[in-house]
């Protein structure tokens, strides 16, 4: 007996998950989806990943040994997540928010909570999902601001650190 999609998307529904604008190119050339399947996988040495849909318009743009930064997002940039999933041109995207670059030269979100900024070691397809490994070759962590998290389909804010 198997479980249906719906199903299992209902249920994933509820795990809870940070927002992150994920990036790749340049600032000349950017690109950067929102998106919450993002993972630690170890920190020695430091790897993350991501996950993307195949059939994303995006996905050609991320490759094997391509410069990626994962941006967390604060409470208040709601606003930018919406915009990076939205059907909006990649020049468009950025020209919301302040982008500057750390090692790699991927886009990096002045604004956000924290940026891992990755090199692309490996891609694995996984059904409709292309799942992929970044090593984090420098971060830069943001001002402490409260969290963005989605949960049941809705976005929840968590409070700056320290705070009830």
């Amino acid at each position: 007996m198997g479980i249906d999609a719906r199903t299992y998307r209902d249920a994933m529904a509820r795990l809870g998950a940070a927002v992150n604008v994920v990036t790749t190119g340049t600032l000349e050339d950017p690109a950067g989806f929102t998106a919450s399947a993002v993972c630690s996988v170890t920190d020695a040495p430091p790897t993350l990943l991501v996950c993307v849909n195949r059939a994303s318009r995006i996905r050609p743009r991320f490759r094997e040994g391509a410069a990626m930064c994962i941006n967390v997002l604060s409470a208040a940039q709601q606003e930018i997540s919406g915009i990076f999933a939205s059907a909006r041109e990649q020049h468009e995207r950025f020209a919301f928010g302040h982008w500057a670059t750390l090692t790699t030269g991927a886009p990096v979100l002045e604004e956000a909570v924290t940026s891992f900024d990755c090199r692309i070691e490996r891609i694995v397809e996984v059904g409709t999902h292309s799942v992929m490994f970044g090593a984090v070759e420098s971060l830069r962590n943001g001002d402490s601001h409260g969290g963005l998290i989605y949960f049941n389909r809705t976005y929840h804010i968590l409070p700056p650190s320290g705070e009830a």
